[in-house]
């Protein structure tokens, strides 16, 4: 096996050794989370080899549709993006922040301890990787870092995946997030497969990834096989499912504030909150306190909420976005333009699963195709 420092570049592993990236993983003391089949659907679970993975399966997405297909051969990663995102492992959907037990006529607490399991993730995208540095913004600056938040991503190591397909609702490209990963990851890979022939093309992003490569059957790649690599990125570009024109796009939606578009979508929206669960990076939560019958013990847990709830917005005996009209305005304005003034970036990376999961097929970038086709070259609204 060549030393480590021979990878400073692209290193091919081949598919019968894929394996040996869980145990050097495991070596280190790294749980495997990675896509795997489950209840008719591609989610990330505790993996522990290649045969795990979802090997000869994609998906066919549009709005409001997912259907897991054959596909014709046996690559591990042929599919886009499941419901699943790693705002899940790192931003969990159920935290608790403390317990508090009675003694006598006080009580005492006992806070949370930050989870220190290393965790791996394999198979994220592009996308995915952008909105973990969109999280880790919001979650690690500003003076209020989330200290679980910040243990769980300190103890991580990602492995990517480039895209070898695009899925009918994708619009990283627009968003300039993908499909391609070029920062965030340890290790990045390409899957090729070619005739009989299937590979990996890998490249490394940090120090551990260096490490972890170097454990591996690898050799430097080959010219021909880096330009195999950069042409699944290319195709993949070019067949997004979905665009999203960002011209001032914030500008736009601030203009557009009374749009007529808004109640039009409020006649088909649910208000179910599924866009903001399958979102990787949303970030809303609400606390719950709960105790036990005898009132000697409680707790008090950290939830994902939903600007899309009646509740959430929920003060002194009124919710102050009472409509469906005002909660998806919410929404999508905080996400492609408010975002902005808060945190310097949209909070939309283009991975289309808002679009997908929506029950009745509400599409971002067509409501804001037509708020911005609406509008005359002078940048007022018609009619």
């Amino acid at each position: 096996m060549a030393p480590a420092s021979l990878f400073a570049g692209r290193a091919v592993l081949e598919r019968k050794d894929f394996d040996r990236l869980f145990a050097a993983l495991a070596s280190r003391g790294y749980r495997v989370l990675g896509p795997t089949l489950r209840e008719g659907a591609i989610i990330y679970a505790e993996v522990s080899a290649a045969a795990d993975l979802p090997a000869g399966w994609t998906d066919e997405q549009n709005g409001g549709l997912y259907r897991l297909k054959r596909r014709s051969d046996a690559a591990l990663f042929g599919y886009v993006v499941g419901p699943h995102s790693a705002k899940r492992f790192f931003h969990p959907p159920a935290t608790r922040l403390w317990q508090a037990q009675r003694q006598g006529s006080s009580f005492q607490v006992q806070a949370e301890k930050d989870e220190e399991q290393k965790t791996a993730i394999l198979g994220l995208r592009s996308c995915d990787l952008h909105a973990i540095a969109i999280q880790d913004r919001v979650l690690l600056s500003g003076g209020h870092e989330d200290t679980h938040y910040q243990a769980r991503r300190q103890s991580s190591f990602l492995v990517a995946i480039n895209c070898g397909k695009a899925g009918g609702t994708c619009f990283c490209v627009s968003m300039n997030t993908g499909p391609k990963a070029t920062s965030g990851f340890d290790l990045a890979l390409t899957e090729i497969l070619d005739g009989e022939r299937h590979y990996f093309v890998i490249e490394t992003g940090s120090e551990k990834g260096l490490q972890v490569l170097g454990d591996l059957p690898t050799r430097p790649a080959e010219e021909t096989e880096i330009a195999a690599s950069e042409l699944v990125v290319q195709r993949t570009a070019a067949q997004m499912g979905r665009s999203l024109d960002t011209s001032d796009i914030k500008g736009l939606l601030y203009r557009n504030y009374e749009h007529p578009r808004w109640d039009e979508v409020a006649r088909r929206c649910l208000t179910c909150a599924n866009c903001t669960m399958v979102c990787p990076t949303c970030f809303c939560t609400t606390v719950e306190d709960v105790t036990d019958l005898t009132g000697e013990h409680a707790e008090r847990w950290q939830r994902w909420d939903s600007c899309f709830t009646m509740d959430f917005s929920y003060i002194h005996g009124g919710s102050v976005r009472p409509s469906a009209k005002a909660r998806y305005r919410q929404w999508m304005t905080h996400k492609l333009a408010t975002w902005f003034d808060q945190f310097g970036t949209s909070g939309c990376v283009g991975c289309g699963r808002c679009i997908t999961w929506c029950p009745v097929g509400i599409d971002i970038t067509e409501e804001a195709r037509a708020i911005r086709e609406s509008e005359p070259a002078h940048g007022v609204p018609k009619g």
